[in-house]
């Protein structure tokens, strides 16, 4: 039986085509030097956009990586009284911009901050830049996703609401063009990943809960 192959987009796409579209039309036939530029800026869009499916492995043990990139930071912070392990993960423009949920619950709080967008590879782009941080309460621990935008990113978009119950590895928002996400869990997890590793957003397991027993059968779910 013939796989069928198909292409999926993010939904933000929409207003960056109409956009490009209208001036691959005029500068048509204006201008053939920015004809083909915008041909070129149109095609990066598609590429940009690009929404794979995933194959995510399953388990309220694990957190799955909330995004494609590069692990440029790990470091010890402090959440409350708790201390955390935060995984920092830098996306160039050329990697895949939806972010996915690392785990299953239910979103307990939502903070966004306003700030800078100073070189998100930097850590202290956590506390400066304009980021939006999830809470995440899941049946057994609480973690914390943060988008955080760049140098050139300058909209973070987040598709899911305080209260709203989660499946780990749904896609739930984009950052539009460079960026980082932060992944911050309690220490009753082990640590699967090392800085300078590449990551697969839904499919890369960053930690595993201590506790749980390793004999658990894992399941996986293509989205």
């Amino acid at each position: 039986m013939a796989t069928i192959m198909y292409f999926r987009f993010h939904k933000e796409i929409s207003a960056a085509l109409i956009i490009l579209f209208l001036l691959v039309i005029f500068f048509y036939f204006i201008y053939t030097p920015l004809f083909f530029i915008s041909i070129i800026f149109l095609l990066f869009t598609f590429y940009f956009f690009r929404d794979p499916e995933r194959t995510v492995p399953i388990g309220e043990d694990i957190l799955v990586s909330p995004a494609d990139g590069i692990i440029t930071n790990i470091t010890e912070v402090k959440e409350g009284k708790k201390n955390y392990t935060k995984v920092s993960i830098f996306l160039s423009v050329f990697n895949v911009h939806i972010q996915r949920l690392p785990i299953s619950g239910e979103i307990s709080k939502i903070d966004y901050f306003e700030g800078k967008f100073i070189n998100a590879t930097l850590d202290k782009a956590s506390e400066e830049n304009e980021r939006l941080k999830l809470t995440i309460k899941s049946s057994n621990n609480t973690i914390h996703v943060t988008q955080i935008a760049g140098l050139i990113a300058r909209r973070i978009i987040c598709n899911v609401k305080l209260k709203d119950k989660i499946n780990q590895g749904d896609r739930y928002g984009i950052i539009k063009f460079g960026s980082r996400v932060d992944i911050e869990f309690p220490n009753n997890f082990n640590l699967l990943v090392n800085v300078g590793q590449q990551c697969i957003g839904g499919e890369t397991i960053i930690a595993q809960e201590l506790k749980i027993s390793k004999n658990i059968k894992r399941n996986f779910k293509k989205i």
